[in-house]
């Protein structure tokens, strides 16, 4: 289907007045080519199938038409978005409720694991119109009948791909068979595997099918690197990086108002010179703020994507993404401030363990790689700070008259109390720092780990507890799919990576077998991991996750490893 033209805007697409009017509060001017191609079948009623890259405005294109067309007299569920983690269910629900703020009384609800029951139980008591939700917490409350999809007009699959690839296509056909035969369903995916194209044959009617490339790329003169970080550690991270890179100036990029103002001042107790810009920021203000960073004046300028629009300063040498965009054009929007003028640049982003699905998107999109970069640690900051240290000296040293005055001050004092010059210039040094330490801490140790098949006086090699990656220990726990479920390691990693919030690198080794699997995860699992993991489910089925004690010969062996290990065999 071809895309319709420039000139074509939200009002000609028939969408609702309280939705329209929506759009336009958050500054949407022109619907993109995703938008203006799906909407207008969509609110005839036609089926959909949207091949489209995440950062094409799909959200918009599916949850315009759904709003429109809404039965607000109507307290069960007509609308379901199965999304494939709780990260992106949570954005669609968000986008819904922006696009809605105009529409009194659409209730929006999110369902995902790790959320506790009683808000989503309560919530679906009082009655919603919009579930978005992934696929494991929505069987789980179908199972439970706290869900009822009887009145569903709308069914989207949202990265319909990605659910797939994480092992959810059981659950979503069970989902799908679960509710009326008589809905419109939208399927999005970036591409079209067999699988794909089999579910939208099976439960698709006729569908439009729509495909947009997007067109938004990134300047060669930017240097586009990446740092995995849990959100705890941002604010480290980022200091860390303020230290050690040697910029001019910097934008970091933040989602919310709040946002920038919070970690503005946290920086600014940290000794950077950081100030806050965000859509509530009035315009004399914002012009006195960029001015300041244009001279020189301020060094880093918190914003979010609205305020940041048309800024354009050469001294900007860095941009970061506190929080990782979730399009591809906020994306090359945001990297666009810096390496302007024919500069070179800096992109750095920030992304979480389960924000990994979007910098697959972001380098899909953008046909660009990022390149992966390493905290810097503590000996990088170390080192910057001595070197600074250093050329604070050497730039005293030049200034000889005002050295002139104070050398016969140091002699009087070192005459006086027959002290060594060099202890009285530490003694300045501690003075000129105040109670802030110079240097950071070394970072502790990680456990040693024997070197493999050292011997143990006993004579048997030195086996020792497992560890992760970062040097967690790890204990071996049991869930209750095997090889006859047709589970395998990525399915079992997707699910309890998503549904558990944990990382690729809390998994240790994994054994499938006939009736059940074992899996290395954290000794110390949190309340709401249990809580999470026990309502999960792999092929349609429970989990049932517990700590695994039997004897040693239920531990894995030979048949197991870890991702990318080669197996080890007994000797015989």
């Amino acid at each position: 289907m071809s895309s319709t033209p420039d000139e074509q805007t939200f009002a000609d697409l028939g969408l609702a007045d309280g939705v329209l009017s929506a759009v336009a509060g958050v500054g949407y001017e022109a619907p993109s080519p995703i938008q203006a191609a799906t909407i207008p079948p969509l609110m005839e009623g036609h089926d959909v199938v949207g091949l489209a890259q995440t950062g094409t405005g799909k959200t918009a294109a599916f949850a315009l038409p759904i709003l429109s067309r809404l039965d607000l007299s109507q307290r069960e569920p007509q609308a379901l978005v199965l999304a494939p983690t709780r990260e992106l269910a949570v954005q669609v629900a968000e986008a819904f409720e922006r696009y809605a703020v105009d529409l009194p009384g659409v209730r929006v609800l999110p369902i995902y694991g790790g959320q506790g029951y009683g808000v989503q139980l309560s919530a679906l008591r009082r009655g919603v119109h919009v579930v978005v939700g992934t696929p494991g917490r929505i069987m789980d409350h179908l199972e439970k009948g706290t869900l009822d999809l009887g009145s569903l007009r709308f069914l989207v699959l949202d990265e319909a791909d990605e659910m797939l690839n994480m092992g959810f296509a059981e659950d979503v056909e069970t989902i799908l068979a679960d509710t009326p035969a008589e809905k419109q369903v939208a399927l999005f995916s970036a591409t079209m595997p067999a699988q794909i194209r089999r579910l939208s044959k099976q439960y698709l009617d006729d569908p439009v099918e729509i495909k947009v490339q997007s067109k938004t790329a990134t300047a060669a003169n930017i240097r586009q690197r990446y740092l995995l970080v849990s959100y705890p550690q941002k604010v480290d991270a980022l200091t860390r990086i303020l230290e050690v890179e040697n910029f001019e100036g910097m934008i970091v990029f933040v989602r919310t108002k709040h946002e920038t103002e919070t970690l503005a001042e946290k920086l600014r107790a940290r000794g950077f010179s950081a100030t806050a810009i965000n859509g509530d920021v009035a315009q004399p203000v914002r012009e006195r703020t960029v001015q300041q960073l244009r001279s020189g004046d301020l060094d880093v300028l918190v914003a979010t994507d609205v305020a940041a629009r048309g800024l354009d300063v050469e001294r900007v040498s860095h941009v970061i993404n506190y929080d990782i965009p979730t399009d591809t054009e906020s994306y090359v929007h945001r990297i666009g401030r810096t390496g302007r003028a024919g500069r070179s640049g800096d992109a750095i982003s920030f992304v979480t363990p389960r924000e990994r699905y979007l910098l697959r998107h972001l380098e899909k999109a953008n046909g660009t790689p990022l390149e992966q970069m390493s905290l810097p640690s503590v000996e990088d900051v170390n080192s910057t700070r001595l070197a600074r240290f250093d050329d604070a000296i050497t730039e005293a040293l030049e200034a000889r008259p005002r050295i002139e005055r104070f050398r016969e001050i140091i002699a009087h004092y070192v005459q006086e109390y027959d002290v060594p010059e060099v202890d009285v210039a530490a003694a300045l040094a501690v003075v000129a720092q105040g109670d802030e330490p110079l240097l950071l801490s070394p970072e502790p140790e990680p456990p040693a780990r024997p070197a493999r098949g050292e011997r143990t006086e006993r004579g048997g090699a030195e086996r020792g507890p497992r560890v992760a990656r970062d040097g967690s220990p790890l204990a071996t726990y049991r869930i209750a799919v095997g090889k006859r479920h047709k589970v395998e390691p990525r399915q079992i990693v997707g699910a309890i990576a998503n549904e558990g919030g944990l990382r690729r690198q809390d998994f240790g080794a994994i054994t499938i077998r006939p009736d059940f699997s074992l899996v290395e995860l954290p000794a110390d699992l949190p309340a709401e991991t249990w809580d999470a993991l026990r309502s999960t489910r792999i092929s349609g089925k429970l989990i049932g996750l517990k700590k695994d004690d039997g004897p040693p010969s239920s531990r894995p062996s030979s048949s197991s490893r870890p991702a990318g290990k080669k197996p080890r065999h007994k000797k015989g």
